[in-house]
């Protein structure tokens, strides 16, 4: 869940220097900043787990994956977002900045509670808005259940369930056959 710790507006500068010494991570929406839930044991070992299955397939290529601390930038009706995904890939060279992505190929949100209508909702329309993403992944925390948006599939949903499921990201499956 997330609470605004202020009703005014904060300019990009003031949040990102205020971001840098803070020990709390905070999401930037338009002007506006807020503070971010603290993550369950549950959810930091679904994001490493599938951070580390992700890096597995991207190792050889030019894609980079960034979990939790690195935020995605992206300008959405002319003001300036700042969200902390899960786990986020980037291919793209112009991605340089040390502490935020512009450029993603894929985002995974781990859903909770707390987070799953921003993720389903907000995020969806503020991440598919972004011209370099492919993928967007929704990982359940509940039970084995993965929602799964293409770019290709016009942004439909995709749903699989039970442990006997598998997930094809093709936004990576299309680097890792290039590199080889």
């Amino acid at each position: 869940m997330q609470m605004a710790i202020q009703n005014e507006f904060v300019s990009v500068e003031d949040y990102l220097a205020a971001e840098q010494a803070s020990d709390v991570r905070h999401e930037y929406l338009g002007g506006l900043v807020y503070a971010m839930a603290g993550e369950t044991r549950d959810h930091n070992q679904i994001v490493v787990n599938t951070s580390l299955t992700l890096s597995r397939h991207i190792r050889r290529g030019p894609c980079r994956l960034y979990i939790s601390d690195i935020r995605v930038n992206l300008d959405l009706r002319n003001d300036q977002y700042f969200y902390y995904p899960d786990i986020v890939v980037t291919c793209d060279k112009r991605d340089t900045h040390p502490r935020f992505v512009r450029y993603p190929k894929l985002i995974i949100e781990v859903l909770s509670e707390s987070t799953e209508r921003t993720d389903k909702r907000e995020k969806f329309f503020a991440y598919t808005s972004i011209a370099s993403l492919e993928e967007y992944v929704l990982l359940s925390q509940a039970g084995p259940e993965v929602t799964v948006f293409r770019r290709a599939n016009k942004w439909a949903a995709e749903t699989l369930s039970g442990l006997k499921s598998k997930v094809r990201v093709h936004a990576l499956i299309t680097l890792v056959v290039k590199a080889e």
